[in-house]
């Protein structure tokens, strides 16, 4: 039995290796093209057009660039990363579409990226800057970070959603190098809130919820991008799992590890033979459209719990099995392999259904977190969040 697991083991790895390198080779394959801007959030028949740093998915590509870089220690991914921190930093500056939470993920993947690789000071000040305009979006009235639009907007005032959790890290992070309490007790703040109305009482979640932002009060929950308010919308159960996961590493509250494992476990027990995950869990057969990205973000959170509860743990088998068995299916059957025209890397993707946004397409973000568990299994990523 040994001798098997270990065969098993050899297996896996050489799969994870050649999906990796295809990845990499991938991302390489696009530097030229994107040299003067970032892929869209999602992709027009399996193809990446070329925009300015505007949406909140930019810095997708550049997480791809530094894990291949970590990967392959080329150069030529380190120096198309770096070139682009003056964009990041003009983006602060000039105010360029940073009306929303997602500063978290813009800032995360690029400055403070650049700036654990590499050291350095000015990659972290822009981190620090981009956590600071973050800062502007709280309310202290109802201790949350409004998630969307200028904060006077009637449709966007005191709306949180539950992606945010991958935002807190950056607030989190700023404490810890600057020694300022503040940024860490406006994210702890949020995630108590987030926690508190976010999750249902039955382990799904609602996408966003509203708060009175004069009061305090929480009002209701709605979705955005789910099939209907009261189902649950796939890729934000996703956030969820590995958000709550990331925030146990920086408060080490076991309400925290607890939450995802809730999350955990209901995303599991509704994925479809494939185990690959429908755009809303409410679906578990049928035509609908399956989104590989949730599944690839999900995959990054089982495996974080599984880290996190320790290898005697029954429950850390069960979600590092489930993970590597989700993994193992996107590398089969679910990459561009089949589609040379394709620059993206992961299809079958659903950016918004509702708003017949990238449909059973690449994103961005699901190429990134797909790199992101090939290379934290192969031993060469780094935790980035």
């Amino acid at each position: 039995m040994k001798q098997q697991n270990l065969a098993d083991s050899q297996t896996l790895h050489k799969i994870w290796e050649d999906a990796y390198n295809y990845a990499i080779e991938k991302t390489r394959s696009n530097i030229a093209f994107f040299s003067d801007g970032y892929p869209a959030p999602a992709s027009t028949h399996n193809v990446y057009a070329k925009i300015a740093n505007t949406d909140w998915t930019s810095s997708f590509y550049n997480g791809m660039l530094w894990l291949s870089y970590l990967h392959t220690k080329d150069d030529v991914f380190k120096a198309a990363a770096e070139h682009t921190l003056p964009d990041y930093q003009q983006r602060i500056k000039q105010r360029i579409n940073t009306g929303t939470h997602d500063l978290g993920f813009l800032y995360i993947l690029s400055a403070k990226a650049h700036y654990l690789i590499t050291g350095s000071e000015e990659a972290k000040q822009t981190a620090l800057d981009a956590a600071d305009l973050l800062m502007e979006r709280y309310s202290q009235a109802s201790g949350i970070i409004q998630a969307w639009g200028d904060l006077d907007d009637p449709q966007q005032r005191g709306r949180i959603i539950i992606d945010c959790l991958m935002n807190l890290p950056l607030l989190f992070w700023a404490t810890e190098v600057t020694g300022n309490a503040v940024y860490k007790d406006v994210a702890l703040n949020h995630l108590s809130q987030s926690r508190k109305t976010l999750i249902r009482a039955d382990n799904t979640t609602f996408h966003t919820y509203y708060f009175n932002t004069e009061t305090g009060t929480p009002i209701r929950g709605v979705t955005a991008q789910g099939y209907s308010d009261d189902s649950c919308w796939a890729r934000g159960q996703a956030w969820g799992i590995y958000g709550l996961a990331l925030a146990y590493t920086y408060t080490h509250d076991t309400g925290c590890l607890k939450d995802a494992m809730r999350l955990a476990d209901y995303f599991l027990a509704h994925l479809p033979d494939d185990l690959i995950c429908y755009w809303d869990l409410i679906f578990t057969e049928g035509d609908e459209e399956r989104d590989s990205s949730a599944c690839a973000i999900a995959i990054n959170g089982l495996l974080l719990l599984s880290s996190l509860l320790g290898v005697h743990d029954a429950k850390a088998l069960e979600y590092r099995t489930k993970a590597l068995a989700m993994l193992l299916e996107l590398c089969r059957n679910y990459t561009s392999a089949s589609i040379p025209h394709s620059n993206g890397i992961l299809l079958h993707a659903v950016y918004g259904k509702p708003n017949g946004a990238g449909i059973d397409e690449c994103t961005i973000w699901g190429d990134y977190f797909y790199m992101e568990a090939l290379g934290t299994l192969l031993g060469t990523a780094i935790q980035f969040w």
